[in-house]
Parts: C-alpha cells; sequence; structure tokens
C-alpha cells in the first residue's frame, strides 16, 4: 500500500470516526435527558413548560441529526470520487496564479457550502425557532443578515487568505511563523474592535441610561475595583426572545453588552451578579490565559502546516496530481483532525475551571443567591436542556451544566 492509500484510508477514517462519535454522543445527550431532574433542577420549569422544553430539545437533536447526516454524505462522497482533485483542475483551466488560484478555489467551496447550509438555516429559523416562540426575524432580516455575512466573509477571509498564500509564494521556509504572526495580529485586532466594526452591522448598540441599573453595576464595579465606562444595550430583540450578556474588546476598549431582552427576564440584582461573574474573569486574568494558551496552539498548526505544504503526496490524496497550496491545506486539514479534537478537549476543559472560578469571584461578593437564580431564569427562557449526558458534557461544554453551577453556588453560599 503507498502513502497516498495509507493517507487517504486514513482521512476517511477520520471523517467516518468524526460522524460516528457525534451521532453516538448525541444520541447519549438524548436519552440522558429522560432522567428525573434533581431536586436542585426541579424549580425551573413547571410540567407544561419542561414538557414544551423537552419537545425543542429532542426536535433540535432530530433536525442536527439530519443535517449533519446530510453534510456527512455530501463531504464523503466529495473526497471519495476525488471532488477536491477534479475542482482543481476546472480552475486550473481559468488560472493558474499563485495567489488567484487558492481564492478561486476557496471561494468556490466556500459559496457552496453557504448554499448548503443556508435551507437548513433557514428551517430552524421560521420553522423550529418560530414553533417555539423564539423568532422574531423577518424574511427580509434573514436574507440582508446573509447578504452581510457572506460580503464580510469574502472581504475579510479573502484578504486574510490572499495575505497567508502571498506569504507563502514570497518565503516558504518562514511561511509558518509570519502567517502566525499576522493571525495572531488579526484576532487580537477583532477582539479590540469587533463591537465597533462589525457588531454595527447586525445590530443598534446604545449606552445604557442613566437609572437603577447602572448605577447598581457601577457601584459593583468600583467595589471590586474593575474600571467600567462603557455599558451598552443591544437590540437582541429584532432576532430572538433569548437573553444573554457578554464583556467583549481588551485593554480601555472592554465593554458590557446587555441583551434588550435580559432587562425584562432578570431582575437588577440578578443582572449586577451575571455582570459580577464576567468581571470575575478579567480579574482572574482569564482572557489573557486563554489567549496565551491559543497562541502556542496555532503556532503548532501553522508549523506542521509548513512542513507539508510543498507535499506533493497530500496532494494527491485529494486526487490531485502536485502539491498545491489549497489541496494540501485541506488535505491537512481532515488530517488535523484528532489533534484538533484533542485541543478542543483540553480547551472546554480549562473553560470550565475558569467558569467555576469566576461563579466564587461573584459569590464572594455576596451574588451567589442572585447569580443561581439569574441562570435558572436564562436556561429557562431559552428551553436549555437540563440534563446533558456527561461525555457530550465533557466533549462539547466549555461551561460546566447548570446543575454542577448551581451546586457549587449553593456550597459558596
Amino acid at each position: 500500500m503507498t502513502l497516498v492509500e495509507v493517507l487517504f484510508y486514513l482521512i476517511l477514517f477520520f471523517i467516518i470516526g468524526d460522524f460516528i462519535l457525534e451521532r453516538y454522543l448525541s444520541f447519549l445527550n438524548f436519552q440522558y435527558s429522560k432522567n428525573e431532574l434533581p431536586d436542585i433542577l426541579k424549580n425551573i420549569y413547571d410540567a407544561d413548560q419542561y414538557s414544551k422544553q423537552q419537545d425543542y430539545f429532542r426536535t433540535n437533536i432530530r433536525f442536527g441529526t439530519i443535517s449533519s447526516t446530510f453534510n456527512f454524505i455530501v463531504i464523503l462522497i466529495f473526497f471519495c470520487l476525488g471532488g477536491f482533485g477534479w475542482l482543481d483542475t476546472v480552475l486550473r483551466r481559468i488560472t493558474e496564479h499563485p495567489i488567484l488560484l487558492p481564492l478561486l478555489y476557496f471561494g468556490v467551496l466556500f459559496v457552496a457550502e453557504t448554499l448548503i447550509s443556508i435551507p437548513f438555516q433557514w428551517y430552524d429559523t421560521f420553522v423550529i425557532e418560530q414553533k417555539f416562540g423564539f423568532n422574531k426575524v423577518t424574511p427580509k432580516l434573514f436574507v440582508l443578515d446573509q447578504l452581510k455575512e457572506f460580503a464580510l466573509s469574502v472581504i475579510i477571509g479573502g484578504v486574510l487568505l490572499g495575505g497567508i498564500v502571498w506569504i507563502y509564494n514570497l518565503t516558504p521556509a518562514y511561511f509558518w511563523l509570519i502567517a502566525w504572526l499576522v493571525v495572531t495580529l488579526f484576532s487580537v485586532f477583532m477582539s479590540m474592535f469587533y463591537s465597533q466594526i462589525i457588531v454595527p452591522l447586525f445590530n443598534k448598540q446604545k449606552p445604557l441610561e442613566e437609572g437603577e441599573l447602572r448605577n447598581e453595576i457601577e457601584k459593583f464595579a468600583a467595589k471590586a475595583g474593575f474600571k467600567l465606562d462603557n455599558i451598552y444595550i443591544i437590540d437582541s430583540s429584532k432576532r430572538s426572545t433569548k437573553a444573554n450578556a457578554y464583556f467583549t474588546g481588551l485593554g480601555n476598549k472592554k465593554r458590557v453588552v446587555l441583551y434588550d431582552t435580559l432587562l425584562d427576564k432578570l431582575t437588577t440584582e440578578e443582572i449586577v451578579a451575571v455582570l459580577a461573574h464576567e468581571i470575575g474573569h478579567y480579574k482572574k486574568k482569564h482572557t489573557l490565559y486563554q489567549l496565551l494558551i491559543s497562541l502556542p496552539e496555532s503556532l503548532l498548526l501553522f508549523f506542521l502546516l509548513g512542513l507539508i505544504l510543498k507535499s506533493n503526496v497530500f496532494a494527491q490524496v485529494l486526487g490531485g496530481t502536485s502539491a498545491s497550496f489549497h489541496l494540501n491545506v485541506i488535505a491537512f486539514g481532515l488530517l488535523y483532525t484528532p489533534v484538533s479534537l484533542l485541543l478542543s478537549i483540553c480547551t472546554n476543559i480549562l473553560s470550565r475551571k475558569f467558569e467555576y472560578q469566576a461563579d466564587a469571584f461573584a459569590a464572594a461578593y455576596g451574588w451567589a443567591n442572585q447569580l443561581q437564580n439569574g441562570l435558572k431564569k436564562l436556561a429557562a427562557t431559552s428551553l436549555s436542556n437540563l440534563m446533558p449526558h456527561p461525555l457530550y458534557a465533557f466533549f462539547h461544554y466549555s461551561h460546566p451544566t447548570l446543575y454542577q453551577r448551581l451546586t457549587k453556588l449553593s456550597g459558596a453560599q
């Protein structure tokens, strides 16, 4: 068996194995949701709400199975029939420019993926979310969102990808290091300015008006020694009834963003408690630690990618004839799947630890009870699954389960 054949069957194994693993975890999650709720969770839903939540959860499970199975079949057929290599051959008749060809190649795949995903997104929005009372998106807004997302992906993705390909052609030996620096700087830039540049394209943000809520937030921030000047309300209600709040930005660009739906669902004290948790992340430097940890991870990815970009074998696995940037990147991405899964698990383990620490920070200031109530309300208004299977949570949850968080907070009281 040649090396090309070995890598072909290895990629095939990863594609099939990943699909089977996800479907197995989904099945476990589905079955586990039937278990009786622990006492600490029983007062979140009444009987009718719990029945609705179970229906919503299982509807999403079934829909997720259908959509993921469809995508799996498409990728499997395209890979096995040499579709990646065939597309490369077709596009080479248009151009063989070392930068334009990869841009065109990934552009065609992106358009194809978008066209495949839109019907599923439409059904999810206008059938499932509509049925359970969450959807506020109009067909016009849905189309506008899709067009904006597509344009942003083409412009930002195209410029970033074009720059990376240009770097590779300029200096293949140091491609991995320079490309890593470029992507890192871009990520930091987007972390700082996402709310100022991207969010306004989709939502309106306005400063939180003077009043009880702003006063209480600023009072706690001062007590915790946390400088906070930017508190904004975002009009999330034009898309969904679900509520949330988050911090964004770095340094003096950091800001609190509250969903307008949150103001109707939580009391002032509960909102402050939720924000106390978020402030805990900053005070504990979790954002900085996560950034520092992500740097060697991405450096490893670019280093390994740099080693194989000139390999004819990787292109031939996908049906190509000789090494090309786009084919080698795709082959590398498929072979990197188990490494990516392992890193994701490790990242989630660390993230869950940070969430406990942020909860403990809020509890230390006397907000344990209010945070528990806020978390319960957020779960209830989103019809969240209260009984995820432990193995499913281990693989996919960046936060501890609600049961775990409430139990810890009860002890903190």
